[in-house]
C-alpha cells in the first residue's frame, strides 16, 4: 500500500535550502525616500517635497573588520545631549532584563531601560547617572545610542528628598481608591525605590 501511495505522490527534486542573507550583505538604504518623493511630485508638481528624517541622517559608519579599542556613545535626553560621540571604555545600562555591560564589539542589540543607574567608564573615571526610562541601541560598529526620558547625575540627588518622596507615594498608594490613583502611586514608588537604592546601595 505504501508503494502505491508513493507512485501517486508527485515526484519533487530535493533542492538545498538557500541561506538567508545577513543584514551586512544587504545593500545600503537609499539616501532619499524615493517612493515618497515620487508620490509627492504626482500630487504637487510645483513644490519641492519636504525633507524626511532620512535626509537629515548621516550615513551609517561601516562595521570595522577588527574590534575597536573604544565604544562611541551618544547619550541624549528630549531637551539636551549629555554625551555626543564620546569615546569610552564601557557603559553599564539598567535594562529591563537586568544590568547590561556594553563594551566595544558588543553584538547589535536594542534594550528597554528601567529606572536605575547608568554608569559611563572612561579609564579610571566613572560617571553615574540616574535614568528614569528609555532605550539603548547598540550597533555592530561599536556605537551605542542611549535615549532616556529623564536623567540626572547621581551626585546631584538629595537622599533625604528621595526618601521623603518614597514615603509620600507609599502613603498615596495605601489611600488610593481608583485604579488611576493606584497606578500613579505605584510608578512613584518604583522610581523613588530605584533612586533610594542607587543612593544608599
Amino acid at each position: 500500500m505504501l508503494g502505491r501511495a508513493s507512485m501517486l505522490l508527485p515526484c519533487r527534486s530535493i533542492l538545498p535550502a538557500r541561506a538567508r542573507p545577513f543584514s551586512t550583505d544587504l545593500p545600503a538604504a537609499p539616501s532619499a525616500d524615493a517612493t515618497f518623493t515620487e508620490a509627492w511630485t504626482k500630487v504637487i508638481p510645483n513644490m519641492d517635497p519636504p525633507k524626511t528624517p532620512l535626509s537629515f541622517m548621516q550615513p551609517r559608519p561601516p562595521t570595522p573588520s577588527s574590534i575597536p579599542s573604544k565604544l562611541t556613545v551618544n547619550f541624549v535626553l528630549p531637551y539636551a545631549s549629555e554625551l555626543a560621540t564620546k569615546e569610552v571604555d564601557m557603559v553599564i545600562v539598567p535594562a529591563t532584563t537586568g544590568q547590561m555591560g556594553v563594551l566595544p564589539g558588543h553584538v547589535a542589540t536594542i534594550a528597554e531601560l528601567k529606572p536605575g543607574v547608568l554608569s559611563v567608564h572612561e579609564g579610571s573615571e566613572m560617571t553615574k547617572y540616574f535614568v528614569s526610562s528609555g532605550f539603548v541601541f547598540i550597533h555592530a560598529n561599536s556605537f551605542a545610542d542611549i535615549i532616556a526620558v529623564e536623567a540626572v547625575p547621581l551626585d546631584r540627588l538629595d537622599v533625604n528628598l528621595v526618601q521623603k518622596g518614597l514615603a509620600e507615594f507609599t502613603s498615596k498608594l495605601s489611600s488610593a481608591t481608583t485604579d488611576l490613583e493606584k497606578a500613579e502611586a505605584q510608578i512613584g514608588i518604583d522610581v523613588h525605590s530605584a533612586l533610594n537604592s542607587a543612593l544608599t546601595g
